[in-house]
């Protein structure tokens, strides 16, 4: 069944909605409802907006990029290189729930993601950093971001043409749960749900990787209202792969700004 209720947040507690999603269900079927486990996901109030900086636009960047999308996020803002003071302008613009730092195969260049790092731990942005490039550099950028929300992690792309996404895939979902629960009223909600509360793209992929195991190759559209996103999970066609100058990940979600039903509902009718 589903339930649905207006949001309660302007009254500074959400689980007042999410009392009476339930009672829109025990409606429905005209009795209380009784559960062992309730589990939770989050728009993080219209977006996880994510800003990703790399070395190589198609190499680092976009293992970050794919591993920021698969775990809910909306990338805001993608550098490659090093970075400028126009570029730190634009972060201050976007107001990010998340900067992403990558840079560098294992053991191989190391001064670009340092230099990205030293410039973004100096406007101290006070938003979570995930670290996920060069692990040469782990010690120094612990000692960057020093008091700052960090979390360091394998390398999105450790080796030329191999992608390491799902690492980074959990730690922004981690730090997203750990974020959220900031906004009005969600400090509530762990009250009532017993597991993570999940960005919901996020969860979309998880239960898509889960479908996969059952029935194979699958392609998942989510239709909403700004945007839709499609997910795949699949090894891909041999021959496909064959013709690809760069990886793509087993697991892939885009998103589609075009074909939300809200912003495109004129268009759709």
């Amino acid at each position: 069944f589903q339930g649905k209720s207006c949001t309660t947040v302007l009254d500074g507690d959400v689980t007042i909605g999410l009392k009476n999603a339930i009672k829109d269900i025990e409606n429905e079927i005209s009795e209380s409802l009784s559960w062992g486990k309730m589990l939770a996901t989050s728009s993080a109030a219209g977006s996880l907006k994510i800003t990703v900086h790399g070395l190589m636009e198609q190499m680092t960047v976009k293992a970050a990029k794919e591993a920021a999308l698969g775990a809910g996020g909306i990338i805001k803002m993608v550098t490659a290189g090093k970075m400028r003071k126009s570029d730190i302008k634009k972060i201050h613009n976007i107001n990010p729930n998340m900067i992403m730092i990558a840079g560098g195969t294992d053991y191989g260049e190391r001064e670009t993601a340092l230099y990205n790092a030293e410039l973004i731990s100096a406007e101290n942005f006070n938003k979570p950093i995930v670290y996920c490039g060069n692990i040469e550099n782990r010690e120094e950028i612990s000692e960057i971001f020093q008091g700052q929300e960090l979390y360091i992690i394998d390398n999105v792309y450790p080796r030329v043409d191999e992608l390491n996404v799902e690492p980074a895939r959990k730690i922004i979902q981690q730090a997203f749960e750990k974020n959220i629960v900031k906004a009005p009223g969600m400090s509530k909600i762990k009250e009532m749900v017993d597991g993570s509360i999940m960005p919901t793209p996020g969860a979309v992929m998880e239960s898509s990787k889960i479908l996969y195991e059952i029935i194979g190759d699958l392609m998942v559209l989510d239709v909403g209202g700004a945007t839709t996103d499609v997910h795949s999970v699949t090894d891909g066609s041999a021959v496909v792969l064959d013709m690809l100058v760069n990886p793509e990940p087993k697991a892939k979600r885009t998103v589609e700004g075009d074909i939300g039903v809200f912003v495109n509902s004129a268009n759709v009718i």
